[in-house]
């Protein structure tokens, strides 16, 4: 991933010197598993600990001319342990090495996104807490429905990304899986004792069975699991977008005191990191996608899924970090007018109440459809004027049959929607 979008701990985590690393302790904690069984001598292995270590340019240059990457990594071991570099990578094959060290950097990517995500779960359970009862308007197909709070808005985000935390927790420990089989996953080279060993120093389960390779369809999962939490990162992304729209201007991203919005045109303070985060998910369906072609190999395996994994799991964990962690920011300094929000949720007369004094005159003895033709009737006519809602229910003498003064006037109270607002926020754990 461009350094744009890359955040140093998850970045150095992918870096080629540690992703060599991670693949160096594979290969030790097969050394001293196979001494451990008698199979090599506990002193070779002792001196191969002493005197290997990890030069990236040599590994390179070894690369570039066996165009093989493990077999330029054994190499360079073996040219450092003399005689003893015979007992390296005994009995092995590269995708030993590979997809166990992939399965440690993945478990280390995914505990970077955990903490990323309690980050943001606590800084949306701030706001959500401090507007619980901060009347806006609700909105369903972009127009006016019912009167809701900013802090059930966000409460509905701590509650999604609630369950994403249990779906990471649950990728995590289902890309955990290392192999240690041999050529075809049959053992037929190594002990099988071995890979029980190595994946418990690593804190692996061993795959119950395995190819050349850990299926994936682990993988592929992995991959739709991050994507999904980006697609609830844009549905947050979204939101912010939409209420910070001029016509609207409830909610807004921080906009910092230097900071610039259009080259052109001074007064705009866009949306532009929300609308970052909208592009970024797009990239993580896209990780997705490619996952799920990787999961139908040739045979034993292909070498098809290296190069695209290659790419798309270091990518995908790394924009995710940048993603959660941009959002956590945003949450936490959102500009938040609750003056225009209830402005807003006057400026239609009083018409989102509707919903009340349909309630209230089928409580009086209408059918349904009764009460709705009288109510629309009543609606349409403060859409199109100049008068309130409230009015034109009070001039209306079948309405008024069924209704008292006070009762529509109750029917029209704000407060009515705050009732249950800590009940719910309960549930969610919010309380």
């Amino acid at each position: 991933m461009i350094s744009r979008y890359s955040l140093p701990q998850m970045d150095a985590l992918w870096s080629d010197t540690n992703r060599l690393q991670v693949m160096l302790d594979v290969e030790l904690l097969v050394l001293d598993a196979q001494a451990s069984l008698g199979l090599v001598p506990h002193r070779a292995v002792q001196a191969i600990r002493r005197k290997v270590r990890l030069n990236l340019a040599q590994i390179q240059h070894r690369e570039a001319r066996t165009h093989h990457d493990v077999i330029a990594f054994i190499e360079h071991l073996e040219s450092q342990v003399g005689p003893n570099g015979r007992y390296v990578h005994l009995g092995l094959t590269s995708s030993d090495v590979l997809d166990t060290a992939l399965a440690v950097l993945l478990r280390q990517a995914t505990t970077l996104l955990l903490n990323d995500l309690e980050a943001l779960l606590e800084a949306i359970a701030q706001q959500a807490r401090r507007h619980k009862k901060t009347l806006m308007i609700g909105r369903t197909h972009g127009v006016h429905a019912e009167p809701t709070t900013f802090g059930l808005k966000l409460a509905t985000f701590y509650d999604e990304f609630g369950r994403l935390y249990e779906h990471l927790e649950a990728a995590k420990e289902q890309i955990g899986v290392g192999k240690i089989s041999g050529a075809v996953g049959s053992f037929a080279n190594i002990d099988p004792r071995i890979e029980d060993r190595v994946c418990r120093k690593l804190g692996l389960r061993p795959a119950a069975i395995s190819t050349q390779i850990v299926s994936r369809d682990r993988h592929a999962s992995y991959a739709t699991t991050l994507a999904l939490m980006g697609c609830s990162l844009e549905r947050l992304a979204t939101e912010i977008r939409h209420l910070q729209r001029t016509e609207v201007r409830e909610a807004a991203e921080p906009f910092g005191a230097h900071q610039k919005g259009s080259s052109a045109m001074p007064h705009k303070q866009n949306p532009i990191v929300c609308e970052r985060v909208t592009g970024l998910s797009r990239l993580l369906r896209g990780y997705a996608l490619a996952a799920m072609e990787n999961v139908a190999l040739w045979h034993e395996r292909d070498i098809s899924h290296s190069s695209v994994e290659r790419v798309i799991l270091p990518d995908a964990t790394i924009v995710l970090d940048y993603m959660l962690q941009t959002m956590t920011q945003v949450i936490a300094g959102l500009v938040v007018d609750a003056q225009r929000m209830r402005a807003n949720l006057e400026s239609t007369r009083g018409v989102v109440y509707s919903g009340q004094v349909l309630l209230g005159l089928m409580c009086a003895g209408l059918s349904r459809t009764q009460a709705y033709a009288l109510v629309q009737r009543c609606a349409l006519k403060a859409w199109q004027g100049n008068d309130s809602f409230e009015k034109f229910l009070l001039d209306d003498p079948q309405i008024r049959r069924h209704l008292t003064a006070e009762r529509i006037h109750r029917c029209l109270d704000p407060r009515r929607h705050l009732v249950h607002v800590d009940r719910i926020f309960k549930r969610v754990g919010l309380s």
